[in-house]
C-alpha cells in the first residue's frame, strides 16, 4: 500500500486538495500496475503426474528440436507436443509411456508441432512396444520419471560457442532442466535465457572462462559447478548428479 504525503501548497487549500487528489489517483494507478509475482514452487510430486493423449510414430533418429546428437543404438525416443514441450523444458526427460499393448520408457529429443496436448510422436521401435504399428495412432498415458543415467551431469557447448557468444545445454541429467545461471564477475548469479532449441544462450558471451554454473532441475534440485572450461562442440563433466526425488 502506498503512503500519500500531505504537502503544504503555497497556492491555498483548494490547490492543496487538488494536488493531494492527483497524488491519490496516481497511487491507485500505480497500485493497479503492480502485479504480485508468485514464485514458481519447484518440488517433487507426491505421486507421478499422469498425462493422457495419443501416440503416433515417425522416422526418429535421436536428433531433433532438442539439439541432441543422432543415434543408431538409442532409438527409444519421442517428440513431444508443443504444450508439454514447454519451450524445450521437457528435452532430455525420461518418460514412461503406456499403450494398449504394454509400456516403454523413452527419452524426449524432439518437438511434434502438429501434436495435440498430451500427444507424443514415438520412434517406430518405441511405438511397437506399446501397440501394433499397423494401428498408426493409439491412446496413451505417460509420466516423467528419473532417467537411468550414471555419472555427473554434462555441460555441452554448441560448436559455435566462443567468449563472445556462448550457448550451453545440460546432458546426462536425471531430470529435465529448469534453469541455468552463471556466476558474474561481480559475484552474483545471473539467469541465462533459454532458446526453443534447448540451449541456454548468452548473446554477448561469457568471456574466456572458466565459468561457474548453477543448474536447477524441474523439481528444485540444485547443482553448482565451478571451473567449467569453454569447450566448443564438447562436453565438460559437472561434479555431481541430481538426487532422486525423496532424497535429501
Amino acid at each position: 500500500m502506498l503512503s500519500i504525503p500531505v504537502i503544504e501548497s503555497p497556492d491555498g487549500p483548494n490547490s492543496l486538495r487538488l494536488y493531494n487528489f492527483a497524488l491519490l489517483v496516481l497511487a491507485l494507478v500505480l497500485a493497479g500496475c503492480m502485479e504480485s509475482v508468485t514464485p514458481v514452487i519447484l518440488r517433487c510430486p507426491d505421486t507421478p503426474i499422469i498425462h493422457h493423449g495419443d501416440a503416433t510414430f515417425y522416422n526418429a533418429t535421436g536428433a531433433g528440436a532438442c539439439m541432441f546428437d543422432s543415434s543408431k543404438t538409442d532409438l527409444l525416443v519421442g517428440a513431444m507436443n508443443p504444450f508439454d514441450y514447454d519451450g524445450s523444458q521437457i528435452c532430455g526427460a525420461s518418460v514412461e509411456v503406456t499403450g494398449p499393448k504394454g509400456t516403454v520408457v523413452i527419452r524426449i529429443v524432439d518437438l511434434c508441432p502438429e501434436c495435440g496436448e498430451g500427444d507424443i510422436d514415438l520412434s517406430p521401435q518405441a511405438f511397437s512396444q506399446i501397440a501394433d504399428t499397423s494401428l498408426g495412432r493409439v491412446p496413451i498415458t505417460w509420466f516423467v520419471m528419473a532417467a537411468n543415467v550414471t555419472g555427473p551431469i554434462l555441460y555441452h557447448f554448441m560448436q559455435a560457442s566462443s567468449r563472445y557468444w556462448t550457448a550451453v545445454q545440460i546432458r546426462n541429467s536425471r531430470y529435465p532442466i529448469y534453469s541455468i545461471e552463471y556466476l558474474s564477475p561481480s559475484g552474483g548469479w545471473r539467469n541465462i535465457s533459454r532458446a526453443e532449441y534447448n540451449y541456454f544462450i548468452v548473446a554477448d558471451g561469457l568471456g574466456p572462462g572458466p565459468y561457474g554454473f548453477r543448474a536447477t532441475d524441474i523439481y528444485g534440485h540444485v547443482l553448482t559447478d565451478s571451473s567449467v572450461a569453454l569447450t566448443p562442440g564438447g562436453d565438460v563433466p559437472g561434479q555431481a548428479q541430481f538426487p532422486f526425488c525423496g532424497q535429501p
